[in-house]
């Protein structure tokens, strides 16, 4: 290589244009054969808390993917133990993430480490980050692969078992009895928890490790959920299981298997079903009769979707919302053979309460550019688990409440190049997800700006939704960022949403007008517009 091409490549990031298959100063080169600037491990670790990495993405299997992030996790825990855990506490109890499954492996990892005092905060925090007993029995199963079962660890189970208000323990035992491989038994037999002082706790505790044993049986049946749950194994017919289910507040999880083909009993479920619960059920109600149009049931479910208090008190994040109207939408199940006919009232309900789950987001009044990155890898890849739901689809979502946000707005997607694609504001969430999906070529991320630029638009703020795997543009985001601030805005900000959880990003880390942000969220939209509505 020559002098001037070495000279050339130094000198690129500060001047100049260059193919994004050639790094500038700074970069590192990603999966697809591009370059971008590399993350901090703590931005890494908040793309694993929050992304995930079970699918793994289009160019890096779930193997791969998860293995280098955890890799990163114990680096930050072997640094900065006690920090680490703090921030897998607050990704967690907040809900920033649509799986609580990354927390629960990083809080294994935690309290796996050589740090004893390390190990003790992550121990002590286990109540805060497993809320649930499926959550409890996902932790058994990754920390079983990490560690053996010592003193600690034994007391921090026991004191989940011990510190649960009763009856919501026995709400856990009736739900997720078992999980993974691992059963609310066999972490009772290990932890050997202690509760003199609480006859009640030790009978659920006694029924929970002997369930058939008639004694155990008998004691438990003094504890509400657990009468109500033989009582309505006991019942005759569907309408003595829902009076039943009534009188008891009874989970479905409680119920014999064919009374869930009952619309009776699931009228009945529906007075006291939690939110979480309510949408997740949207479908099978449908498919059995209880949700139709003009029907009573339905427009309790909507009233409930359209209670922006309700969703906030539940935790139910925009994701969630996402999910469900992607999921209810289709009409059928991504595994199984359920089918069902979506009622419109409940999926407008759903437009309209993925909009409220960003209510503390306020508006910045500034001009911005939506650019949707459409390319295949985007198309490809599963968002955060989901197999209902691609990156590209979720970014779609995200630029619809931008949209409906803010005032002046323009929305545009690209993958090697710029695609017309306006979003209005009573647009129907579900028909802007749909639109996306038509294309998917190779991904220039200069493309957005270069747009702009083009069109001789004047924007205060880009915000790029995108896996940041850009490999096929003639020149680099930051390039093109650095010659349309020159000519059009020189205060031109740049927010890029990343939408998996690999290793770099576009923006410029050390330009101050650009932020990589991770998250679907409200906590991620609030940080993205105060960013863009401050004029210092």
């Amino acid at each position: 290589m020559s002098y001037k091409n070495v000279i050339n490549r130094i000198t690129s990031r500060f001047k100049g244009k260059s193919s994004e298959s050639v790094p500038l100063l700074g970069q590192i080169q990603n999966q697809a054969g591009g370059y971008y600037f590399a993350i901090d491990d703590w931005a890494q670790l908040d793309r694993f808390l929050i992304l995930g990495t079970e699918t793994g993405s289009y160019y890096v299997n779930a193997i791969q993917l998860t293995k280098a992030n955890s890799q990163i996790v114990q680096k930050l825990v072997k640094t900065h133990g006690l920090k680490v855990v703090a921030r897998i506490v607050e990704i967690s109890v907040n809900n920033r993430a649509p799986k609580n499954d990354s927390a629960l492996f990083a809080l294994a990892l935690a309290a796996s480490c050589d740090d004893q005092t390390t190990r003790q905060a992550a121990l002590a925090n286990l109540h805060r980050v497993a809320r649930t007993g499926a959550h409890l029995l996902q932790f058994a199963c990754y920390i079983n692969h990490m560690r053996g079962w010592g003193r600690a660890l034994r007391n921090a189970i026991a004191s989940w078992f011990i510190d649960m208000p009763l009856e919501q323990l026995a709400l856990q035992a009736i739900k997720y009895n078992q999980r993974e491989g691992w059963s609310l038994r066999d972490l009772l037999r290990l932890s050997h928890p202690k509760c003199i002082d609480d006859p009640a706790r030790a009978d659920l505790f006694k029924w929970i490790v002997k369930s058939k044993n008639p004694e155990a049986i008998a004691t438990a049946r003094k504890l509400r959920l657990i009468e109500g749950k033989y009582q309505a194994e006991e019942a005759a017919s569907a309408e003595d299981i829902a009076n039943i289910v009534r009188k008891y507040s009874l989970p479905r999880e409680a119920l014999p298997t064919e009374a869930l083909n009952s619309k009776e009993v699931w009228n009945a479920l529906l007075v006291d079903m939690p939110m979480n619960a309510m949408i997740r059920n949207l479908a099978k109600m449908t498919k059995i009769g209880l949700l139709k149009p003009f029907d009573p049931a339905s427009d309790y479910v909507s009233q409930r979707l359209l209670d922006r208090e309700q969703l906030i008190k539940a935790k139910i994040s925009p994701f969630q919302l996402l999910l469900a109207l992607r999921t209810y939408v289709k009409g059928q199940g991504a595994l199984g053979s359920l089918t069902w006919m979506p009622v419109p009232s409940i999926v407008a309900a759903l437009d309209s309460a993925f909009d409220a789950s960003f209510a503390t987001v306020e508006p910045t009044n500034q001009r911005i550019l939506v650019g949707i990155d459409v390319s295949g890898s985007m198309r490809i890849n599963t968002c955060t688990g989901s197999p209902v739901l691609n990156s590209v689809e979720a970014a779609a979502a995200v630029a619809s409440f931008v949209v409906r946000t803010e005032k002046n707005v323009h929305t545009m997607a690209f993958d090697t190049e710029a695609r017309e694609f306006p979003i209005t504001p009573k647009q129907r969430l579900d028909d802007i997800i749909a639109g996306v999906n038509q294309w998917g070529g190779g991904t220039d991320l200069s493309i957005p700006v270069a747009y702009a630029l083009k069109n001789q638009l004047n924007v205060d703020a880009f915000i790029i939704i995108t896996d940041n795997e850009c490999w096929a543009g003639s020149q680099h985001n930051v390039q093109a960022l650095r010659d349309y601030r020159s000519k059009i805005n020189p205060k031109t900000k740049l927010i890029v949403m990343a939408t998996s959880a690999n290793a770099g990003v576009i923006c410029d880390p050390k330009d101050p007008f650009s932020l990589g942000i991770v998250g679907f969220d409200a906590a991620a939209s609030k940080i993205a517009m105060q960013f863009i509505g401050n004029q210092e």
